[in-house]
Order: structure tokens, then sequence, then C-alpha cells
């Protein structure tokens, strides 16, 4: 069985700009990698599209769907699933929730992606995460739902927020994305609803590249590297060597 990944992303083009690097860097490895997109976010991160002139809400959905499927094809997405809850803001039932647990029972993941868990510039974010968080003990839980498999411990990774220092995110992982540079900017340009933010996440993965060089050795014979992205884990990780 191949392994598995699992991202739960607030709008549909959060898992581009945070973690498109890892979906298409694991996606080439074998993994099959699964993005949840809770929502479109076709009120809050679609600017450019009701500028538009007679613009209406399932236009602006479709269009972002069709960004993130382009998106997606791109880096090498198994599976994308969107759910359509709305944002701005994003609120979930406890029907949806067990949509979530259903995607993480049947995913199986070897590790989770989502989002930092402060944002008070966008609260969709640090709510998705705590779904995530939520969900994931649930699909642990032998009494829900008995009979289907329950999920193990996944990782959960969060990805860089946009504004680093205000969400206190901070990161204890750095990964080498040089390799899938190209089909990481290929579906950042994918989402054109939002182009200013191209050439700012690749800055970022820039920047991130210089802590990775810094981190596996600085002067002294550290990894040469191009693009990085960043995460912070959530829980313990267990290991054989370091």
């Amino acid at each position: 069985m191949p392994k598995t990944a699992l991202v739960i992303s607030a709008h549909a083009a959060d898992f581009v700009w945070r973690c498109g690097g890892a979906i298409a860097l694991h996606a080439e490895k074998g993994y099959e990698v699964t993005v949840l997109c809770l929502s479109f976010g076709e009120r809050g991160e679609s600017a450019k599209l009701w500028k538009q002139e007679g613009m209406t809400l399932d236009r602006v959905k479709d269009a972002r769907r069709a960004e993130a499927e382009r998106a997606a094809e791109a880096l090498g997405v198994h599976d994308l699933v969107c759910l359509d809850l709305g944002d701005y803001p994003l609120e979930l039932t406890r029907a949806d929730k067990d949509r979530v647990v259903e995607v993480l029972r049947r995913v199986q993941p070897s590790f989770m992606l989502s989002h930092s868990q402060y944002d008070p510039y966008n609260t969709d974010h640090s709510y998705a995460t705590q779904v995530a968080l939520e969900c994931r003990m649930i699909a642990q839980a032998w009494g829900h739902e008995p009979g289907q498999k329950v999920l193990g411990a996944p990782q959960l990774y969060l990805f860089e927020p946009h504004q680093t220092e205000q969400m206190g995110w901070k990161p204890d992982t750095f990964l080498d994305i040089t390799p899938v540079w190209d089909r990481k900017r290929a579906a950042i340009e994918c989402m054109e609803g939002q182009e200013h933010l191209w050439d700012y996440y690749t800055r970022v993965a820039q920047n991130r590249a210089n802590h990775f060089k810094r981190n596996s050795g600085g002067q002294s014979g550290g990894r040469d590297c191009r693009y990085a992205e960043g995460f912070q884990s959530i829980f313990p990780r267990t290991v054989d060597e370091l």
C-alpha cells in the first residue's frame, strides 16, 4: 500500500502557497496526497474576481474550483476534495466534521498539514486547524462508528502563515523543495485570482532555503538549497536516530 498524506486547507488556494512543495515532493516519492479544501475562499480571498462587473457567488466559486483543480494537477495531488462549506466565516456543523473524520479514516495519512493555531488576520485559518485537531481525535476513537478502521497517530505539521511573527508560528522543520520548485511555481500561477501573492511566496521559499542551509550545517558544509518550506510540528516525534 502506498503511503498517504492529508492537507486540510481552509480555502482553495491555501494549500498551494503554504505547502505546494511538500505536496509535489511527496507525490514524487510515491505518496498519495489528498487535499481537503473546506471552502473555496469565495467571499474573502477573491477580491480580484469580485471587482469584475456582474460577478456572482456561484461564478466566483466556479473560478476558484477550476484554479484549485489546475493547481492540484500541477502538484500531483492524488485526490482533491472540496466540501464547499463557505468562508468569512468558515463554520462547520457536527455533520460537516463527521465528513472530515470520514476523509481522515479513508485516507489514513502518514502525516497531516494545516494552518497555524493562531491567526488574528484570518480566523478561518486557525479555525481549520482547530477542526483538524478535533477530527483527528475523533477519527482515533474506537467508539466513533464502530467497525471502521480507526486512525493512527499522524503528525500534524502547521505550514507557514502569511504574517509569521504575528501568528506565533515557530518552524522546527525545513523541507528542501528545490527539486519540485517548478511544479510549485506552476501551481502558484494557477491561482489567477491572487496574482499579487505569486512573487511573495517565491521570496518566502527562497528565505526558507537560507534557513535550510544554515540548519543543515551552514558554512561548514551545509546542503545547498534554493527553495524550501518551513513547518511546525504539534506532536512529539518518536525516532530511532536523529
